[in-house]
């Protein structure tokens, strides 16, 4: 009996896609791998008072490295107790890097002393490797929140891979900041004891904002946008939302919140996070009241 070419590819396709799905199944996320030295050590939350507004919450390992190239650095980690109700402003950093609607999305809080505390969601990187975006559809990176100073997650961009960084402060209120807060170290503090794996498509730095966001926000945020894919336009949802702290056009506004060339005049021993907001229109001294 004569086998066609067609057949056998059906049969070939069908025996790829099987060992496809098996491989899916079987591979699980881990929190014990060759973990890149920047990326060992996973955020770990204390919540007092169940972090409700008026309640602390003491992190550990908030990261600050000093950068003279992204392999050569000073690895610094320190912990902090922060109020909840001393945190007074929140901002979207989008920082593209390759080609059309590449980037990678992150957000600050602005806390009543003056200090930023920056949340970066990535991939947890083992040693040697890098990010793939094809490879992050199929279980190869672990997903970390990395909590750090601005001058770290910010400044590795701007002065070291010399990346443009666009920063907005957002409008919103007070007590949907705090719940967003608290949502967001909970969660960064889960995934330090229950691994999880990043993936491109639903579980990436815009679909996690995203998420924390629409748990509490009054807007009407889509819980899908073409947008969290690309996520180099963000920050055009959330200006249609009205979520972004300013009366400029969209155009302009992405202009004006480049904190690029801010960044790249900060030396050693100044105020990164006041430099580079130095200027900037529509800055809120707070957030505002409901």
């Amino acid at each position: 009996m004569e086998i066609s070419w067609l057949a056998i590819f059906v049969v070939i396709l069908t025996l790829v896609l099987l060992s496809a799905t098996v491989f899916l199944l079987v591979t699980n996320p881990s929190l014990s791998r060759n973990w890149s030295p920047d990326q060992f050590l996973m955020p770990v939350v204390d919540f007092i008072d169940d972090g409700t507004q008026g309640g602390r919450v003491k992190i550990k390992n908030i990261r600050n490295i000093h950068y003279r190239t992204t392999r050569d650095y000073d690895l610094q980690y320190y912990d902090r107790e922060i109020a909840v109700v001393g945190v007074e402003t929140v901002w979207l950093a989008i920082a593209p890097f390759a080609g059309f609607g590449a980037a990678h999305a992150f957000i600050s809080f602005g806390m009543s002393d003056g200090t930023y505390m920056a949340v970066s969601i990535e991939i947890r990187r083992r040693m040697g490797k890098h990010f793939d975006p094809v490879k992050a559809f199929f279980r190869q990176y672990e997903i970390m929140y990395v909590l750090s100073d601005e001058r770290d997650v910010i400044g590795v961009r701007t002065n070291i891979i010399k990346y443009d960084v666009r920063l907005y402060p957002i409008h919103t209120s007070k007590e949907i900041m705090h719940a967003v807060f608290c949502d967001i170290l909970k969660r960064a503090d889960k995934l330090g004891k229950e691994p999880e794996f990043y993936n491109t498509l639903w579980n990436n730095c815009a679909t996690n904002i995203v998420r924390h966001a629409r748990r509490f926000s009054e807007k009407p945020i889509p819980a899908w946008n073409p947008s969290y894919l690309f996520p180099d336009f963000l920050d055009r949802v959330a200006y249609r939302l009205s979520l972004l702290e300013t009366d400029l056009d969209y155009r302009t506004a992405r202009k004006t919140f480049n904190i690029t060339a801010r960044a790249q005049t900060a030396g050693e021993g100044d105020d990164f996070s006041k430099i580079i907001r130095q200027d900037l229109p529509s800055v809120p001294a707070q957030s505002k009241e409901k």
